[in-house]
Formats: C-alpha cells, structure tokens, sequence
C-alpha cells in the first residue's frame, strides 16, 4: 500500500515570503506574476495567522529591492518575441497577461515598433511565405499565410506588402531593399 504524502503545513508570513524569494531566483517575473503565484499558493495551502497576509506589501517590497522590475522585463519579452517574428498586437497581448501595464510599457512598445519590418519578414523566413516561399502562392494559400501573419500579431498592410514579393525578392535582412515600411 503507497504512503500518503501528508498535506504542506499552511503558510505564516515568514514561509510566504521564503516562497516568494524562491520564486524570483528561479523565474524572471513581473508583480503580477509574483502576486498571482503567491494567491494559488496561500489557497492551495492555507493561511496560519489571524491577520490576512500582507501580499501587496511583500510584492512592493521585492519591487523596491529589485527582486521584480516589470519594465526590464517587458524589455526583454518585448525584444525577444520581436526577434521570435512576433508583430505589436501579439507582444502586447503578452506582456498584458504578464500583468505589466502603464509605464513599464512604454520602453517595450518603443522596442516593438522599431523592429516591426524586421519581425516581420523574420517570421516570413521562418514560416517560408512571400520572398522566402519556394514558389509563389496560390490565392487559397496567401489567405492562409495572411491569417498567419495577423495571428502573429503584424499589421496587415505589412503582411500584404511581404505576400505581394516573389520569392527570392528578399536576400538576407535587408527589407529595406523592396521598399518595406510601416508608412
């Protein structure tokens, strides 16, 4: 017969906050992020002080420490979903569901719109479509890489622009050479 694991003991403040530190050195987090971990934890486990516990101050205390810094890492999403080929709309929808918002975001949208032409044809070349597509598409096919390329969060008049190139329109990174602008 297995043994049953005994349930955790419920948290008091000072095992909440040792949860909350482990967290950090594992995960690059936002405060929202750490919040919402900190919540499941004290409903899966429980709460053992007469008091509610503090989770606003424990979270703005990381905050000021450094232990969380929302806008380096809606820099850092930003940049590294934009690098991925992912447009504005995705990033956005992103770093909203990491719980970053107001001006955190404004170094991450900046980062986003400088390399929107850039993504953009980075996700063409990973998904084969418009200049790195092996042969041209048939209307049925552009509808279905433009769907690809308004889920990855581009902006359509772009998307169209790069269907509309044959292939091999494009050589290396430079999208500058076929005239691709957001404007």
């Amino acid at each position: 017969m297995p043994q049953s694991r005994r349930p955790a003991p419920p948290l008091d403040a000072a095992a909440l906050e040792r949860l909350a530190l482990r967290y950090v050195e594992r995960y690059a987090t936002t405060r929202g992020k750490l919040y919402a971990y900190l919540t499941r934890k004290l409903r899966e486990r429980g709460w053992d002080a007469a008091e509610p516990p503090a989770l606003d101050e424990l979270v703005g205390r990381f905050a000021e420490r450094g232990y969380v810094d929302d806008r380096g890492f809606a820099e850092s999403r930003a940049a590294a979903m934009t690098r991925r080929g992912y447009g504005a709309r995705r990033v956005a929808g992103a770093l909203r569901a990491a719980g970053i918002a107001g001006a955190d975001l404004g170094p991450a949208e900046s980062i986003v719109a400088d390399g929107a032409v850039t993504s953009a044809v980075a996700f063409a070349r990973r998904k084969r479509l418009g200049p790195f597509a092996r042969t041209p598409l048939d209307p049925a096919s552009r509808q279905k890489a433009l769907a690809a390329f308004l889920r990855a969060g581009h902006d359509m008049a772009l998307a169209r622009r790069l269907l509309a190139l044959e292939p091999g329109a494009l050589d290396g990174d430079d999208a500058d050479q076929a005239g691709l602008s957001l404007s």
